[in-house]
């Protein structure tokens, strides 16, 4: 089988069938849809329901919520494609979306990830996301968000490709290990992604696949709310400590520093302080738990090419604030 296709579904009664006949409606057949449950109360279990017995169909249903991360490894261990793509239950993918996604992937065998160019459901003149990427402030972004996505037509390398609509190369996940439950929602695929990078793969953008995003329909969180503040303050921690190594750390402490409290400026800002706080002192109780990537001499170039990309991405970042304030897009 070419791909496992797995949609984690909470509560997505208004938008999970458009999106489970969105793929259904692929040029590309050769896959199968498993479909990870996480304790809904609404009519959208019911939905996913309705396609037991269908060929290539799996439904799992957990009892309680288990975070994004624990369900899509859910749904990787139970996959049999070559690639494991992920898709957001508020995603309604073009019929070539799955083609587009595989032929690139095909074409490059260091190839980790490929994601596809996202668009705002509701403005689809409008980019929702065309990779991310990380700063040496520690924040994590959206490439293109709130920009026309015709801006994003090139494909390339990326630093991440987001879990909302991407792919993935299963043989790949053996080596880099799965996605880290410790983040429950937000940044485990900044997290996956930035080990790839460090292990010499490469993540990749494809804006012939073509797909329409809600965009914080589960969560609520179109740009902040309690849940987003909570998880941004515990993974933004988590993220550079787990993936930089001992030596990265130290050489960015200031900047690192400097981003957190700004963050915690812009959050308490827009009322959010209490819950920023209470995922910052979660990241430092979690700091034990954390299973950082072994450090290898041998990576040493590729730490080096994302110390790089850390750098560089502040200048794309204040670039895309300066578009942002004079309203360019």
């Amino acid at each position: 089988m070419k791909a496992s296709i797995v949609i984690p579904n909470l509560n997505g009664a208004g938008w999970l069938r458009d999106s489970i006949e969105s793929v259904w409606a692929q040029t590309e057949q050769d896959f199968e849809l498993i479909i990870i449950d996480n304790g809904s109360t609404d009519e959208s279990l019911a939905i996913a329901r309705s396609y037991v017995g269908r060929p290539g169909y799996t439904l799992v249903e957990n009892q309680t919520n288990t975070g994004f991360s624990a369900a899509v490894n859910t749904g990787i261990g139970l996959a049999k494609g070559e690639y494991v793509v992920l898709f957001n239950n508020d995603a309604f993918a073009q019929p070539d979306w799955l083609a587009q996604l595989i032929a690139m992937a095909d074409a490059e065998p260091r190839a980790f990830a490929v994601q596809s160019l996202m668009i705002r459901h509701f403005e689809r003149d409008i980019c929702d996301d065309a990779g991310d990427y990380v700063t040496l402030f520690g924040w994590a972004c959206k490439r293109g968000d709130g920009m026309y996505w015709r801006r994003y037509t090139k494909p390339g390398r990326i630093f991440s490709a987001c879990g909302g609509a991407s792919l993935y190369r299963k043989s790949i996940l053996d080596e880099t290990g799965l996605f880290d439950e410790l983040f429950f929602a937000y940044f485990e695929d900044v997290d996956i992604s930035w080990r790839a990078n460090s292990l010499g793969y490469k993540n990749l953008y494809c804006p012939a696949a073509k797909c329409y995003h809600i965009c914080g329909a589960t969560t609520g969180a179109v740009r902040y709310n309690e849940f987003k503040s909570v998880q941004s303050g515990r993974n933004s921690i988590l993220l550079p400590y787990k993936n930089m190594p001992l030596g990265m750390l130290l050489l960015n402490f200031v900047p690192l520093a400097l981003g957190y409290l700004l963050k915690i400026l812009v959050f308490g800002l827009r009322g959010f302080w209490t819950p920023y706080i209470k995922g910052a002192r979660e990241a430092f109780r979690a700091i034990p738990k954390v299973k950082k990537p072994k450090f290898r001499w041998s990576n040493l170039p590729h730490y080096a090419l994302i110390e790089l990309w850390l750098a560089a991405d502040v200048f794309r970042y204040i670039g895309y604030r300066i578009m942002r304030f004079f309203k360019i897009r």
